[in-house]
Formats: C-alpha cells, structure tokens, sequence
C-alpha cells in the first residue's frame, strides 16, 4: 500500500494524476501546503512526466518544503535518469534547496549533457551550488560549451559564467581566442554582458561577431600589404 493513502494529503496526491492541469495544480499546492515526507517519492516522480510548467514549478515548491534528508538523495539519483526532464526537473529543484553538498553530482557530465534543456538547467544550478573558491574552475568547465546551441542556450550560458563574477575573465580570456569563430563570438558577448548585464543580448552578439573577426588573425592584421 502506498504510504500517501494513510496520510490527510491522499487526496491531493491523487489529484496530481488529474487530466486537467488546473487540479493537478491545485494538488501541487495543497501537497506543499501540507508537508507529508511519505509523498516525496510519487512528487519526485510526478516531476519527471509533468507537462505543464507551473505545476513542475508548484511542485518544486511542495518537495522544497519537506526534509532534505528525505529529498536529496532522491532527486540526486534523478540526475542519473534516461528521462531528460527528470534530470532537468532534478536538477532545477536542487538549486532551489540550495544545499551545496550534492554540487560533485551536478558537475562534469551534466554540463555537456546532450539533452540542451538538461544542460541550461545544470548551468544554472551549478551556479548557485558551486563553493567558495571553486568559481574559476567552474568557469573552465562551462566555457568548453560555448557555442552550443541556438540564441536561447547562447543567452544561459552567458548568463551562467556572469553569475560567476570576476572569476571568469581568465577562462573567457583564453576562449576570445579559440580557433573556433563561433567559441570567440560566444565568449565576446559574454564578456560584454557581464560588463553591462542589462544590455539587450542580440546586440551584444552583433558587437560579439564584430571582435570575434578581428580576433581571427591578429598576425595576418598587422602585415603589411604587399607593394
């Protein structure tokens, strides 16, 4: 028997499985509103086939109010899952805990993941996670993706290594340049944002192009022309 069924938030547990997304919400919440630790596995495992955002989010929320020792080493071995947004949904609830212990499972694969949601989410949760004094080898570790992806991933990424601070200049320094156009372009902007993190991106990216090009044969720029 599920342990939920002898608990008063049987009802709104069920209501999780509800086709219409307004009552599961309501669920979410009254869960959270509620905190039962025998509904952490069914919310943990709701997270990951959830479809609609704001009841992820609800969620989230719910298992953020119940114990850690309880949570965390469920949601840790959801970043282990074939599901992509489990490990993203994972991975999004961890940084809300805000409990830096479980960053060693955070880092190195869950940065490259294939899945770019998945990788977007471990950038941001590594951020809030890393400790003290590890930011610059965070920063070598997320600058190997720049690049990656479209406009959107480009954007959190960026918006992760600037969380980073004045850590990552060394890394974004070395990255301006990289043999690969599109690495220098990336890092320019990047660094243009956390010159002005309030600047609209697409300029940034536009500005980012114009000194990637001039970064792509410093040599070749200083000879002369030939008589």
């Amino acid at each position: 028997m599920n342990p939920a069924q002898n608990t008063p938030t049987h009802g709104a547990v069920a209501a999780l499985r509800a086709k219409t997304s307004s009552t599961r919400l309501q669920g979410a919440m009254a869960v959270g509103m509620h905190p039962d630790p025998s509904v952490a596995a069914e919310l943990v495992q709701r997270c990951a086939v959830e479809p609609d955002f704001f009841v992820r989010d609800m969620l989230t929320w719910a298992l953020t109010r119940l114990p850690e020792a309880v949570t965390l080493p469920r949601l840790v071995a959801e970043l282990t899952s074939e599901h992509a947004q489990a490990r993203s949904q994972a991975l999004h609830t961890l940084s809300k805990i805000n409990n830096r212990s479980v960053y060693p499972s955070i880092v190195g694969a869950l940065l490259r993941d294939p899945d770019d949601e998945v990788a977007r989410t471990a950038w941001r949760a590594a951020v809030v996670l890393v400790p003290n004094g590890e930011e610059k080898v965070l920063a070598a570790e997320l600058v190997t993706q720049l690049g990656r992806g479209d406009r959107d991933v480009w954007l959190s990424l960026s918006r992760a290594l600037v969380g980073l601070g004045e850590a990552v200049k060394p890394a974004l320094a070395a990255s301006i340049t990289d043999a690969d156009p599109t690495t220098r372009e990336h890092a320019h902007a990047t660094l243009l944002l956390l010159e002005d993190p309030e600047a609209e991106y697409d300029a940034l990216i536009e500005e980012a192009g114009r000194l990637a090009a001039r970064t792509a044969d410093p040599v070749g720029e200083e000879e002369e022309p030939p008589c």
